[in-house]
């Protein structure tokens, strides 16, 4: 049994904070549903779109009363972004992942940035990369930002890409100063899984665009990929950490390319019937 917890936020809120709507996207989650729900007790609702997960994901997140909880079958992570964007009922939005999470002072400098007379329309949050408890420096991730605050009137998710969306702001855009905590990979196994699913979403997505592989999308690219965020981007120097992190994103480079051919096939397949 989850028990829901009570918001310890509520007797220090600013009287004229905004309401917000806290969105979140999920398949089989039931290990973060509860906590991310909890790391969000200061918004003033929760929609959660989920893909029909096949855990307990749907049963947990329907015990705290905030939460309104939809299934949709998922195609694409930007179709079900701006689902979870159509549902929501406040223009100020917070987006996150089921493995992010907000520190005290992030959430502080969130609602002291939407109370304040001068607003940009969307925030960009700069993420920590955890390997399992332990945060990864290097590899690529010591720039990693994204825009999860924004209001609702003046952004959309944009149709071109179906993988590491990206959202279009019709407006002014600011980089808060503390970082939101990514729990991206707990195991070696599920993350490579999570990387050839990637893989598959940004084949297709090429495959719309008309591309082509060749040589260099087969072999240069998944080196270069691993090579640059190893050396260029320092992933030596997370030890262990940084190699496992380098190939991983790495193979989801190399198996991009045999999926968006496969797909090429398949189309010359039913041009000729």
């Amino acid at each position: 049994m989850f028990i829901c917890s009570v918001n310890k936020l509520d007797a220090f809120m600013p009287k004229n904070k905004p309401k917000i709507s806290g969105l979140i996207i999920t398949l089989n989650e039931a290990n973060n549903i509860a906590e991310v729900i909890n790391n969000l007790d200061f918004v003033d609702e929760i929609v959660i779109v989920d893909s029909f997960s096949n855990d307990e994901t749907a049963e947990i997140a329907q015990q705290f009363p905030k939460v309104k909880f939809i299934q949709n079958a998922f195609d694409n992570f930007t179709d079900q972004r701006n689902l979870a964007l159509d549902h929501a009922k406040h223009e100020w939005v917070l987006f996150l992942d089921a493995d992010e999470r907000l520190t005290p002072e992030l959430t502080e400098e969130v609602i002291s940035e939407i109370t304040s007379t001068e607003t940009a329309d969307a925030y960009f949050f700069k993420r920590k990369f955890m390997f399992k408890q332990q945060p990864l420096h290097f590899s690529g991730w010591q720039t990693d930002k994204n825009i999860r605050l924004f209001k609702k009137s003046k952004c959309r998710y944009t149709k071109e890409r179906l993988v590491h969306e990206i959202l279009n702001v019709k407006g002014s855009t600011k980089t808060l100063n503390h970082q939101l905590i990514h729990f991206s990979y707990i195991d070696y196994e599920s993350y490579k899984a999570k990387m050839k699913s990637y893989a598959k979403l940004k084949a297709k997505e090429l495959f719309l665009k008309g591309v082509k592989p060749n040589f260099f999308h087969f072999y240069i690219k998944p080196a270069y990929k691993f090579l640059h965020a190893y050396l260029i981007r320092l992933g030596f120097l997370d030890g262990k950490k940084g190699l496992i992190i380098c190939y991983l994103n790495a193979l989801s480079v190399f198996h991009r390319y045999p999926e968006l051919k496969q797909l090429n096939q398949q189309e010359q397949e039913l041009q000729k019937t």
